[in-house]
């Protein structure tokens, strides 16, 4: 499969990406394309879907070997169910799938076409595989059994973010960053009241612990930033 573009999102790296697409609407990402795929007849009608699919890879998720058995977060990371019953990165081919809402089709001066999406789990520079807009009579099953994830799927923690932590983020990104937060980063089988993590988010490290349900956070430290680099710009993206 040839890969057709890129998204630029607010995560450096792995840790803190929520585990489903569309749990933080507040996350924002912009997908842009590969020269050969900026013809815009391939974006005619796009504009008239609110959701799209996104068919990605799980680039730095790369394994010789696959198990047939995985341990699911949300399962407490201890009890395993097979691969294939999950959502994991690890699989035997190395393909994500995602479901966003489409915020806009832009036509950008140098990258051409550029899909803005909102509720990417996604990190900065994800290749991406193909697009398919979102069709509720068909995608849409509100019938489905939900296996095991019937139990989980609510889990949000309690944020707590000083005031005066939470102001150094950008007006734009305090919702988004609450919402990163309130899904736990954390490992699943780490549960160490005392512990302080960190999870790089929109260009800060978050320090954080969490007791029980409650999430305070400690700290707020602006990264360094890389001359020409920065999550959610228009520049071209690096070929893989």
């Amino acid at each position: 499969m040839k890969i057709i573009a890129h998204i630029r999102t607010d995560f450096p790296d792995k840790f803190g990406i929520p585990r489903q697409s569309g749990l933080v609407e507040s996350l924002k990402g912009t997908v842009i394309f590969e020269p050969e795929y900026r013809n815009p007849e391939a974006f005619k009608g796009l504009e008239e879907f609110s959701h799209i699919w996104l068919l990605w890879q799980f680039s730095q998720a790369k394994r010789e070997h696959w198990s047939a058995t995985v341990k699911p977060p949300r399962l407490g990371g201890k009890k395993r169910v097979g691969v294939f019953a999950t959502r994991s990165p690890f699989r035997p081919n190395d393909i994500g799938l995602s479901c966003v809402r489409l915020e806009a089709v832009e036509k950008d001066e140098k990258a051409g076409p550029v899909l803005v999406v909102s509720g990417a789990d996604l990190m900065d520079g994800t290749p991406i595989y193909d697009i398919k807009p979102y069709i509720p009579f068909t995608d849409c099953r509100p019938e489905a059994a939900e296996g095991y994830t019937r139990k989980t799927k609510v889990h949000e923690l309690q944020v707590e973010f000083p005031k005066e932590l939470l102001e150094r983020y950008p007006g734009e990104k305090r919702e988004a960053v609450v919402g990163v937060l309130a899904q736990d980063p954390r490992p699943a089988y780490v549960q160490d009241p005392e512990r302080i993590y960190g999870v790089t988010f929109a260009g800060f490290d978050v320090k954080f612990q969490v007791d029980g349900d409650r999430l305070t956070v400690r700290d707020v430290v602006r990264q360094p930033r890389i001359p020409g680099e920065g999550s959610g710009s228009r520049q071209e993206m690096p070929r893989k």
